[in-house]
């Protein structure tokens, strides 16, 4: 297979799935809103667990009633991150120092089209970079 195709792959391993880990992110991470998106985020100390960048994303029940609709959005914002996170967010992070835990939220009622998802991604990966520390994070 092409380098470049491995490049774009989202890996099981980039998904936050650990329980605690999730709830230190609600407890202590930052967030940005781009609307109808928001990341809530969080830069740690990395660790042979969590390295890199690992992520979540959560289209509300109450929000969205119909579950195709959510596996939808989910589908259209997993592409969005996984076609911008390399050009922009992996660059800002030394993976051997910090891990970054990220998860992405959906705030509107109705059904966005993907190109809107898509600049408001690029706009959230963005952001996040920016915030990416310059020196190792302390546990």
């Amino acid at each position: 297979m092409n380098d470049s195709v491995h490049h774009y792959r989202l890996k099981k391993s980039e998904r936050l799935c650990s329980r605690t880990a999730v709830e230190q992110l609600f407890t202590q991470g930052q967030s940005a809103i781009a609307f109808p998106l928001r990341a809530v985020y969080r830069f740690h100390q990395a660790d042979e667990r969590a390295s890199g960048v690992q992520m979540m994303i959560t289209i509300p029940k109450k929000k969205i009633k119909l579950a195709v609709n959510r596996v939808l959005l989910r589908r259209r914002m997993r592409e969005a991150y996984r076609l911008h996170r390399g050009e922009l967010l992996v660059p800002a992070l030394n993976p051997a120092e910090t891990a970054l835990d990220v998860a992405f939220i959906y705030l509107a009622t109705s059904i966005e089209p993907y190109c809107v998802i898509e600049t408001k991604m690029r706009d959230l990966l963005e952001r996040i970079a920016r915030h990416a520390p310059e020196t190792p994070v302390q546990p």
